[in-house]
């Protein structure tokens, strides 16, 4: 009778191992490790780059920065693209996605989101020349928008005929229109204004808004702790301005108010 009860509580004991470590709390497991993964854009200044020393710097490169202090643990930054935001997410290749990212219903069936910490819009811009005030107007033009984006998704939804040139990253999109290989470009409105000072001899006319899309980090579904953290550190840099301070720095803007998930 003793042994069959010891069994049974090693079976129980086993179970709850077992249970625990599939459920392990991603948060608990950062601060235990001393390490912390985090995929950052390096193909849509001013929000990631590389500068001439060919490291990584932008707006969400400080964001990663900061998060790391803050938790007090070291920072391995990865670079990630608008195609493969999510997937380095669901594969477990980064914990925390900071990428100038909207949130879209769809999105948020496959991954968590944090309160926004960037307010940015999505926008198609172009030469003063072509008259074009919505995605029905696209007709012939081409667009370039990089796969994946929330820019190319909304322009597919809006008008499925679109003539979209899908490329593999938002610098290839951009390199594709200031080449003249696209009449049009689909991006950030941030972008849009960073690129128009670059490339003084290229128009970037604002055509037509798609939506505001305020920029937000991602971590894998039902990493509940980690959100919320994320979500406090935010509350926290706002209040003491220093948020305010990274707008300033790489967007040349103060903050604007924006509301909480």
């Amino acid at each position: 009778m003793i042994k069959q009860w010891l069994r049974s509580a090693a079976i129980i004991v086993c179970a709850l191992g077992f249970f625990n470590a599939a459920w392990a709390d991603r948060l608990e497991e950062i601060l235990t490790k001393g390490v912390i993964r985090i995929g950052v854009p390096l193909d849509v200044p001013p929000f990631g780059s590389q500068n001439v020393n060919r490291e990584a710097e932008g707006f969400d490169v400080d964001m990663a920065n900061m998060v790391a202090k803050a938790l007090g643990v070291k920072l391995e930054l990865t670079q990630i693209t608008g195609a493969n935001r999510l997937p380095f997410l669901l594969t477990d290749k980064v914990d925390i996605v900071i990428s100038v990212m909207g949130l879209t219903p769809e999105r948020a069936k496959q991954i968590m989101f944090s309160a926004p910490y960037a307010n940015t819009s999505l926008a198609v811009y172009g030469p003063k020349a072509i008259a074009v005030k919505s995605p029905a107007d696209l007709g012939k033009y081409k667009v370039a928008a990089a796969k994946g984006t929330t820019q190319e998704l909304a322009l597919s939804t809006a008008n499925p005929k679109a003539n979209i040139m899908r490329t593999e990253d938002d610098a290839t999109a951009a390199a594709a229109y200031l080449s003249g290989q696209a009449q049009l470009f689909s991006t950030n409105s941030i972008v849009a204004i960073d690129l128009a000072k670059k490339n003084p001899g290229k128009e970037f006319d604002l055509k037509f808004n798609i939506r505001n899309s305020p920029a937000h980090m991602g971590v894998k579904m039902g990493e509940h702790n980690l959100a919320r953290w994320l979500d406090s550190f935010i509350f926290f840099n706002v209040m003491n301005t220093e948020l305010d301070k990274l707008h300033m720095k790489w967007l040349g803007r103060h903050m604007d108010p924006m509301p909480a998930l």
